[in-house]
């Protein structure tokens, strides 16, 4: 292998340099302050963990973007975390146990196989909120208010908020009794809307004309939040889990009408189908090609840990955060320190230290490069005091 190979990053697998490192920081203590304060307790699950723990209750695509590797203790499979909610998961239902409803928060990095989708980055930094036994809407509203709040924080404009709710389409299928492959068609057909070959299949798989027309309808059910009207017209007499799941979709829309966020409505998309049991959301901006993060209530992640509670939450990449954010930056420039042993000059760069300063000591016959050290300001001796000028 060349020298120059040797410094080759794999495809998907990114660093952050200094200068941007430290606005993601910034931005993850901001996010992880703002969580505390709406109650949020944080936690700091492994990197690695069994995959019998780590892919219980996950769908099929978080095993194939999770790393294996072999414990070298104890011979058995572990996982290299693609996602920290199954984590979350298993510390309410074992670790913490707790009875009333748990908050959680956390920030981390995980790895993927692959990226989810074309220049994506393969090592997001996931930071997000679980919110674990309470199975009312209130508590989907406040997720997704704290999810929005994530956005506001980060400095994100004009964000479009995509809205959907997986029990209409579960609630209609409920009685149609699908084998497993005709519901992935039926699936695949909706998420493609391809209302045409959609009609052809429902003809030809259901006999209930009636559950046939709201199957050929859900395609249509997109839109602003008047889609909810529509919706109402088009499914009646529809299962109560579909009508409960319209309801909540109407009072989520009648809370959020004065946060000025754009929502978009879309009954027949349904991300997360097999994971997810409620409301799901996602988070859009102009010009950026996927979901600045997303989330939603999935009830059953804790079984597999022997203890099934409701739950709901979001994730977001912390650097598409920054990416994508407009908001404030914290003036980061240090003061730089000449080398000097005078005892009056290191008392002054202690306690400038001790005020939250950075501070850049230099070395005897150091060259300089206020730029490469990030330093705006300078101390120097004038009059027998140590005074602190602005570089130019």
């Amino acid at each position: 292998m060349k020298n120059v190979d040797r410094w080759l990053l794999p495809d998907g697998v990114d660093e952050v340099l200094p200068g941007q490192a430290q606005v993601v920081e910034h931005l993850r203590r901001q996010l992880l302050d703002l969580y505390h304060i709406w109650g949020y307790d944080l936690v700091i699950p492994p990197m690695v963990e069994f995959t019998e723990s780590l892919l219980s209750g996950s769908g099929s695509d978080l095993d194939l973007m999770t790393f294996r590797v072999t414990d070298q203790i104890s011979g058995r499979m572990m996982g290299i975390r693609a996602d920290i909610t199954p984590q979350t998961a298993r510390m309410d239902a074992h670790s913490l146990r707790r009875e009333g409803p748990n908050r959680l928060c956390y920030a981390g990095t995980v790895l993927h196989t692959r990226p989810r989708g074309p220049l994506e980055s393969r090592t997001p930094i996931s930071v997000g909120v679980e919110l674990f036994g309470e199975a009312t809407l209130a508590a989907d509203i406040e997720v997704i208010e704290l999810f929005l709040q994530t956005l506001k924080t980060s400095g994100v404009a004009n964000v479009h908020l995509d809205l959907g709710h997986v029990d209409i389409f579960r609630g209609l299928l409920a009685s149609a009794d699908l084998t497993r492959d005709q519901e992935t068609e039926l699936f695949e057909l909706l998420q493609r809307k391809a209302s045409g070959e959609l009609s052809q299949w429902v003809d030809a798989n259901i006999g209930d004309s009636q559950l046939a027309g709201w199957l050929n309808a859900l395609p249509g059910l997109a839109g602003s939040g008047e889609v909810l009207a529509k919706a109402k017209a088009a499914l009646a007499g529809a299962p109560a889990a579909v009508i409960e799941a319209i309801a909540q979709l109407e009072n989520i829309i009648a809370v959020l009408k004065d946060t000025g966020v754009s929502i978009y409505l879309d009954l027949g998309e349904m991300p997360g189908y097999h994971y997810h049991t409620g409301v799901v959301f996602a988070a859009y901006v102009q010009g950026y090609g996927k979901a600045l993060g997303n989330g939603g209530r999935y009830d059953h992640v804790g079984e597999a840990f022997g203890r099934s509670r409701p739950a709901t939450g979001f994730a977001c990449d912390l650097k598409s955060l920054v990416t994508q954010g407009q908001g404030s930056r914290d003036n980061l420039g240090g003061i730089f320190v000449p080398a000097n042993s005078d005892p009056e000059c290191q008392r002054q760069v202690a306690l400038l230290r001790s005020q939250g300063n950075r501070v850049v000591q230099g070395f005897a016959g150091q060259k300089v490069d206020f730029n490469e050290i990030n330093c705006d300001r300078q101390l120097v001796e004038r009059d027998g005091h140590y005074v602190i000028d602005k570089l130019s």
